[in-house]
């Protein structure tokens, strides 16, 4: 499944790559906290409990994942590439084409979560 929020604010892939890192995620989400690097990766809290969260900067932004998350939860933040060019983009995933109705709430809760830290912070 995948999920989609397109962010109404002009910044560019450097900005993203500069505000947005581990240790500033708390800034972005308040479900969302660095509890200890774990190189490459590290180790947060979510809304899901915790766990070891890879963080990479990818063309147009960035990319995080739950790395030990049984349904591979993916998300990006980046500008500059379809489906808008001059807006951040959101984009989650997971590697189910179903899921309980409750679950797909917290997904978008988190998204919700995201869009107003990208909002507020750019």
């Amino acid at each position: 499944m995948e999920f989609f929020r397109i962010i109404n604010k002009r910044v560019s892939e450097s900005s993203i790559q500069d505000k947005i890192n581990p240790q500033t995620i708390d800034k972005f989400t308040e479900s969302m906290f660095f509890l200890a690097d774990k190189s490459p990766n590290f180790s947060g809290a979510t809304l899901w409990g915790e766990f070891l969260i890879s963080y990479s900067k990818i063309n147009g932004g960035i990319r995080f994942a739950l790395v030990s998350c049984p349904n591979a939860l993916t998300w990006t933040i980046t500008t500059g590439f379809p489906p808008e060019r001059d807006q951040i983009v959101l984009h989650c995933t997971i590697n189910r084409v179903q899921k309980p109705a409750a679950f797909i709430e917290e997904i978008n809760e988190f998204l919700d979560e995201w869009e107003a830290g990208l909002t507020t912070q750019f």
